[in-house]
């Protein structure tokens, strides 16, 4: 009897820690992502498949890509300006998982 909250603590601990843990994708439309860029249809941005290819092979990608998000951006896809994303809609922990994930993007 003595175990049951001890059960029921730990595994609520494991629920927690990963099990309702969000994808990549998720994030980004959580963070408002989706509403300009699709996986592979070029929408009012870019395809996260025309992201990837264009930062191919580039070692610096993921902070200039952090940095374009943040501060927002004109001129690198087209003349549609990419509004500044705050840390309020995405944190830098996630916003780094979003731009690995983008870079994979085969």
């Amino acid at each position: 009897m003595k175990l049951t909250p001890l059960i029921l603590a730990t595994s609520t601990v494991f629920a927690a820690s990963g099990a309702l843990a969000a994808t990549p994708a998720e994030l980004a439309t959580k963070a408002g992502c989706a509403v300009c860029h699709q996986p592979v249809a070029k929408g009012l941005g870019p395809s996260y498949q025309e992201i990837a290819k264009k930062y191919k092979g580039q070692a610096g990608a993921p902070a200039v890509m952090a940095e374009r998000v943040r501060k927002g951006s004109v001129g690198i896809f087209g003349k549609v300006p990419m509004t500044p994303t705050p840390p309020a809609r995405i944190s830098d922990a996630d916003l780094k998982l979003v731009i690995d994930w983008i870079l994979k993007t085969p």
